[in-house]
């Protein structure tokens, strides 16, 4: 059973081998919630995630034997690198079995710590039986992702910090996938301070966590950009104690958790991946729910694949409305098409696309449809573009 005990002794072999992150306030983001938030700056670590935290709890622990055999793990992206780079710091053999489709640079990056990278199955369950498999023909221990008392013990140390530094902490908003954070952190907050109110985040796509506790049934989907919490059956233990201790469990939708991502960035200067931002999503979703409290979230992770990246402030800027595509339709006559980018500029905007076809529209033979993507300030500037196009006597939409 974990206790508190365990994440006091893990605190101690975690001294001087992970970073303490800084735990502080983010203003403008208070602002924006109406609530006080302090955000744990996880993706600082090594390797950019807290599971160093759990990976090295555990592999410290090993006794003289199982040291000299070695570990297997299987992760497809910030466990395998806790425990890959945990491994090589302490001279262990550590094998990472990871499904076929792993992107290259998270396969390239887990080698470049010392671990033997095993591609195999399709799927993370595929992955998880060849783990069970090499962890009994060649006496490996099985490192769990989350499953695991030691585990959940070294990731249970984030609260430790958490309340060293704001220690008037109204609630914990932390994200959930099978488990090992939120249990371990729920188990510390517990004990150092009863009242304090620990409520867990799951994407809506992979609510397993939701409907083990409260009996739902959600439907589970195929994927989430919070990859790092798309676990679709929470752990055993994990589960036990995240009934009995945490307050209330949340799901976020993915256009919550993108929003999340890019404030981050575009207000803290700071990178974080979608499992990373789900208790920001949880805060911009339920503002009701947190409004005048301290709340402390805990930035995860910060390993985003960077055209997965791209995509989010990309759809960011258009529901922002920064970026914007419009529907021009004129008289297809000499000089319509410098006309309309004229206007286009006279209202300040910048013409970052043009589709301008003849052939596939249901206008008149004599007119034409140009399609614009815009660059603009917001909403507003984006309906002073129409207006003005429109004030030229074309037929202006945002489509």
């Amino acid at each position: 059973m974990l206790t508190f005990q365990d994440i006091q002794h893990a605190a101690e072999r975690l001294r001087g081998q992970v970073l303490e992150t800084p735990c502080v306030e983010s203003r403008t983001l208070s602002q924006i919630v109406g609530a006080q938030v302090f955000l744990k700056f996880e993706n600082l670590q090594f390797t950019a995630s807290f599971k160093e935290r759990g990976a090295c709890n555990k592999l410290s622990q090993l006794t003289p034997q199982e040291r000299e055999r070695g570990v297997v793990a299987m992760s497809a992206g910030n466990h395998a690198q806790g425990v890959a780079y945990h491994a090589q710091r302490l001279g262990l053999r550590a094998v990472i079995v990871m499904p076929r489709f792993t992107p290259g640079v998270k396969v390239e990056r887990t080698r470049g710590f010392g671990a033997e990278v095993v591609l195999h199955g399709d799927t993370l369950e595929e992955a998880r039986q060849h783990a069970y498999q090499l962890a009994e023909q060649q006496g490996l221990t099985f490192v769990h992702p989350y499953d695991d008392e030691a585990v959940a013990a070294g990731q249970g140390t984030l609260v430790l910090e958490m309340l060293a530094a704001q220690p008037d902490l109204d609630a914990l908003v932390v994200s959930v996938g099978g488990g090992g954070l939120l249990a371990g952190m729920a188990t510390a907050a517990r004990a150092i301070k009863p009242n304090l109110e620990i409520i867990g985040v799951q994407t809506a796509r992979f609510p397993a966590m939701v409907n083990a506790i409260k009996g739902t049934h959600h439907a589970q989907g195929a994927s989430t950009i919070a990859e790092g919490i798309a676990v679709g059956q929470p752990g055993k233990m994990t589960q036990e104690v995240i009934g009995r201790l945490v307050d209330d469990l949340l799901l976020v939708d993915e256009g919550d958790i993108e929003q999340a991502v890019l404030m981050l960035l575009e207000i803290e200067k700071t990178l974080v991946e979608g499992a990373g931002a789900a208790g920001l999503a949880a805060l911009v979703r339920h503002p009701e729910r947190f409004r005048g409290k301290k709340v402390g979230l805990v930035l995860s992770g910060g390993n985003i694949d960077p055209l997965l990246l791209a995509a989010i402030i990309e759809r960011g800027m258009v529901r922002s409305g920064r970026l914007a595509r419009i529907m021009v339709s004129a008289r297809d006559v000499p000089g319509v098409l410098a006309r309309i980018t004229a206007l286009v500029a006279e209202a300040g905007a910048n013409i970052e696309e043009v589709h301008h076809q003849r052939a596939f529209t249901v206008l008149a033979a004599q007119n034409v449809e140009i399609e614009l993507v815009l660059q603009t300030r917001g909403k507003a500037h984006i309906q002073q573009v129409l207006d003005l196009l429109r004030a030229a006597q074309m037929e202006a939409e945002l489509r």
